[in-house]
């Protein structure tokens, strides 16, 4: 399971700017914002990030400038993969460690979606003796409770995360993602299709 929600991309029309400075060509941008507030790129400015997208790292240097903002909700074992992109991003979490006993421990905070009917049993009962262990410790404050709890919680269990990140890491992210084993990973790589110019400043099949 993995969801994303209050997605905002940001500073495209600074980024476009950028990509004009090297030839002082300014005069031939043709981008406007709408009328909703979105940034609409002309023809000869989506020609020209094309051209840098395709001309590799050291030219596109304009997408490092192009951010994007989302929430993510997924189970910790997407997000052990998720944390090895470490440069240009930035993720704040719901804490784990503060909050893991603020709420009742049930199935849907959980990413059971691929289990069958004997798994799902069993997983109800680790979700029930994580109940049983919280509410012993909100009773007791026993520190060794917390431990338990937080050493036996499944990596299916699932966590938001507020990420920031660039369209340049959204190529690596995308690239070596898209046919992963993983589910997850396809949701996600949906999410960035879905972003504005995705198909030709991320994607870019043809290259």
């Amino acid at each position: 399971m993995l969801k994303t929600e209050r997605i905002e991309v940001m500073n495209l029309h600074n980024a476009m700017r950028g990509a004009r400075n090297p030839l002082n060509s300014w005069a031939r941008s043709d981008s406007s914002f709408n009328e909703n507030g979105e940034y609409i790129l002309g023809e000869n400015d989506l020609s020209l990030a094309v051209r840098l997208r395709k001309a590799g790292s050291d030219h596109r240097k304009f997408l490092r400038q192009i951010f994007v903002t989302v929430d993510v909700t997924a189970p910790l074992y997407w997000w052990k993969e998720y944390d090895t992109y470490k440069v240009g991003t930035v993720a704040n979490s719901t804490s784990t460690m503060h909050k893991i006993t603020s709420a009742p421990f049930d199935m849907s905070q959980f990413s059971v979606d691929k289990m069958d009917d004997e798994t799902l049993v069993h997983m109800q009962a680790v979700i029930d003796y994580l109940e049983v262990l919280r509410t012993r410790y909100l009773e007791t404050k026993d520190k060794q409770l917390w431990y338990d709890i937080i050493q036996f919680l499944p990596s299916s269990y699932n966590q938001m995360r507020t990420c920031t990140m660039n369209y340049e890491n959204l190529i690596s992210i995308y690239h070596s993602r898209k046919n992963h084993k993983l589910d997850e990973w396809h949701i996600f790589c949906d999410f960035i299709r879905s972003l504005p110019y995705a198909k030709e400043l991320i994607i870019c099949e043809d290259e």
